[in-house]
């Protein structure tokens, strides 16, 4: 299933279901910005040489681990950061201006989830750290 996302990892087998719908191959690309919670799951999730991209902290960094848990599947592991993406000014206009063309275009949708007044920031933080959140959590100043 191209695409799909699987929010409830607490309370689900993701890999079994991913392994379930794969017929046991597992998925080319994991994009996890949970961190911590699902590390191992993401992990575990990849297709032989698979990429697990790795960007979120939302219920932790994401743990320290050894290279050779990599090997079982020649899999491949990223942990991007925003700045090595736009290092300097021009290249930060070109991705955004892209963005917003996509945006206007119609060829990205976003999703709000909630928004939260920011004096209420303590608890947008813990909605995102407990996993609740199916799309953007926005604060409104």
């Amino acid at each position: 299933v191209p695409g799909t996302s699987y929010e409830d990892y607490s309370s689900k087998d993701v890999v079994q279901q991913v392994m379930r719908i794969t017929n046991n191959v597992g998925v080319k690309c994991v994009i996890d910005g949970i961190g911590l919670a699902t590390f191992d799951i993401s992990l575990n999730s990849l297709a032989r040489r698979g990429i697990f991209i790795s960007f979120g902290n939302a219920s932790g960094a994401a743990p320290e681990f050894a290279p050779l848990k990599l090997i079982a599947k020649s899999a491949f592991l990223t942990r991007p950061k925003l700045l090595d993406y736009t290092v300097d000014r021009v290249e930060l206009l070109y991705r955004a201006n892209e963005i917003m063309g996509w945006l206007q275009s119609g060829d990205l949708a976003v999703s709000v989830d909630t928004t939260f007044p920011l004096d209420q920031a303590p608890e947008g933080h813990k909605y995102l750290e407990a996993g609740k959140s199916k799309g953007k959590v926005l604060y409104k100043i």
